[in-house]
């Protein structure tokens, strides 16, 4: 037993309210190393009479580790706790301090998680469990009003560059609103919409007004009511961590320099104001001159911008934020936009862009959730790039896994492409076998699912700006199969609750591989995926519980011998089988 690779501590994603009345506990170990793991736990209060072996379940591993989880359900909502390892016969116990071949006399130096106050849980909106993304770049969607336009506009559908306009507007997305209900996704992401000089709108010049390129206020509650209407949240974009340069009070510093009552919104360094080899004497988004850092642990600038985020809520409506640059603002400015955004909505979702491992701000007092681009590595490297083995895909969708509290898994934004990516089209190289694929885990893994404005019809695009091509409205050009496919994946993920909030894991993923198989599992409610990302067929064989299996793609039926399931998979192939009661 390897027990230098043995690893707990009680707080984060190792011990963790799941909700006001469960406490998770994980534990890791040297991967293949132990054979039982089990809780010791109680309420020290009353240790003997409430003292217990709990079983930890292998709930997923990595290249290195296994992680091992259970769940605790406290009478009084505290614990006391301990682990007790086993290696086939050798037993050892772990205490908080040390670990020892006989049971702890007392609890006294055991673990503790001291009380679950409700307060204190995190708790996404849970809404957003159910809900299936469309992300809208305003500009390049649909042009409903060309009364807006701005100067020098482009025909529809012509090249895209980072500087040219096409007329996209709000008026055009509430009239192509049919198209994304019969599509079946019931959220939007919209990239800011709010006053700015770029086509992308990410150098903010008025938080609180529309572009008028886009259309006004009013015009923005007629879309979000229309939404809602048929079941579609709104999610805006929010540029809290740099404005624009024609932000009033950056004009103001440029204007009066170190005699602005503003200088102290910003990072800057000295004055005058100026860019030197192309780096700017200011802090701002990289070395953009265009793009000034907030202050945001200034006072005047939290609250300015904290009534921002309050604003677009209450006198809107719009169902939360997604925060851009999030691991760049301070936290604490974080802390305090949560508990604005959740006094106006409790129910609003809160969504960082962050790149990396983002355990620090998923601790329930900042964000819901952050865009999962690891998850989008993952699968990019395994289903479009193969450049990842079965194996390796399996531990590193373990290792993601294992890093966050199971209720910001249940929302991690998991996206395939964006308008800062290549298109998914264009990286699998116009391969819609390898695209289809990656959709398919996309859409029945953990987490909520988004589809970048486009992809459902086949559009392809290099990285910004190519990416960011006018959505194609002329159905001779539109992949209607890769829209059925779509349309497919979001009827199967809301008619099965297991693939929204049931287990994960995996059945199938050797070294060197190229097929996987995984099961969800909620209940009675269970699905199993089965694919196959080689040009040759394959069979996979998984052990499975003796019933029946019906294939939700053909309706055809399989059953299990001796608890086995053999199927064949053709090149490129796929099943998606549920559990016949």
């Amino acid at each position: 037993m390897l027990l230098e690779a043995v690893y707990h501590r009680p707080r984060l994603n190792w011990s963790y309210a799941y909700d006001r009345r469960t406490i998770h506990l994980r534990l890791r170990a040297k991967k293949g190393d132990l054979t039982e793991v089990f809780a010791w736990a109680g309420d020290k209060y009353a240790w003997d009479a409430t003292k217990e072996l709990i079983p930890m379940k292998l709930f997923t591993s990595d290249g290195m580790f296994d992680y091992w989880e259970c769940e605790s359900v406290p009478m009084y909502r505290r614990l006391k706790y301990g682990f007790l390892l086993q290696k086939d016969d050798e037993r050892i116990w772990m205490t908080e301090s040390d670990f020892q071949a006989d049971r702890p006399a007392n609890p006294q130096r055991l673990f503790e998680f001291p009380y679950i106050n409700p307060v204190d849980v995190f708790t996404p909106p849970a809404w957003v469990k159910d809900a299936v993304f469309y992300q809208i770049f305003p500009e390049r969607f649909a042009n409903g009003d060309p009364s807006l336009n701005p100067e020098n506009v482009e025909p529809w559908g012509g090249t895209p560059t980072p500087s040219n306009f096409f007329g996209g507007d709000l008026q055009g997305v509430i009239d192509h609103l049919d198209h994304l209900t019969e599509l079946g996704v019931n959220g939007i992401y919209f990239t800011p919409l709010f006053t700015a000089t770029t086509n992308h709108k990410y150098d903010t010049e008025d938080y609180m007004s529309v572009d008028p390129h886009f259309g006004d206020v009013q015009t923005l509650k007629k879309l979000v009511d229309a939404c809602h209407e048929r079941g579609i949240r709104v999610l805006l974009d929010a540029v809290f961590n740099h404005s624009g340069r024609t932000f009033a009070p950056f004009v103001d510093v440029l204007e009066k320099g170190e005699a602005s009552v503003y200088k102290d919104w910003f990072h800057i360094r000295e004055f005058p104001l100026q860019v030197v080899d192309n780096i700017p004497n200011y802090d701002a988004f990289a070395f953009e001159p265009h793009m000034p850092k907030l202050n945001t642990g200034n006072p005047e600038v939290k609250e300015y911008l904290l009534k921002v985020a309050e604003y677009w809520i209450t006198e809107v409506g719009i169902d939360g934020w997604r925060l851009d640059v999030a691991n760049e603002v301070d936290h604490e400015f974080w802390r305090d936009f949560r508990r604005v955004v959740k006094r106006a909505n409790p129910e609003a979702y809160i969504l960082g862009e962050i790149w990396h491992e983002s355990a620090p701000w998923l601790e329930g007092d900042k964000f819901d959730a952050v865009m999962n681009y690891p998850f989008t590595d993952a699968v990019l490297d395994f289903f479009v790039l193969g450049t990842l083995d079965a194996e390796g895909f399996a531990n590193a969708i373990g290792r993601q896994l294992s890093r966050y509290p199971l209720q910001a898994s249940e929302v991690a934004f998991n996206l395939l492409d964006s308008h800062d990516t290549a298109r998914l089209l264009t990286l699998a190289e116009g391969d819609k076998n390898k695209m289809k694929q990656a959709a398919l885990f996309q859409f029945t893994f953990m987490g909520t699912p988004c589809i970048y404005y486009g992809d459902e019809i086949g559009m392809d695009g290099d990285f910004d700006p190519g990416c960011r091509k006018c959505m194609e409205w002329d159905p001779e050009k539109q992949d209607r199969d890769l829209f059925s496919f779509y349309r497919k994946l979001i009827d199967m993920r809301s008619s099965h609750p297991a693939l929204r909030t049931g287990s994960f894991s995996f059945l199938a993923a050797g070294r060197q591989g190229t097929k996987i198989a995984y099961e969800r599992r909620l209940g009675d409610d269970i699905v199993i995926v089965l694919m196959n990302t080689e040009e040759t067929v394959q069979t996979v064989q998984i052990s499975v519980e003796e019933r029946q299996w019906e294939n939700l793609f053909t309706g055809d039926s399989l059953r299990a011998e001796r608890g086995k399931l053999s199927v064949k998979l053709p090149a490129f192939g796929y099943t998606v089988l549920k559990a016949v009661l």
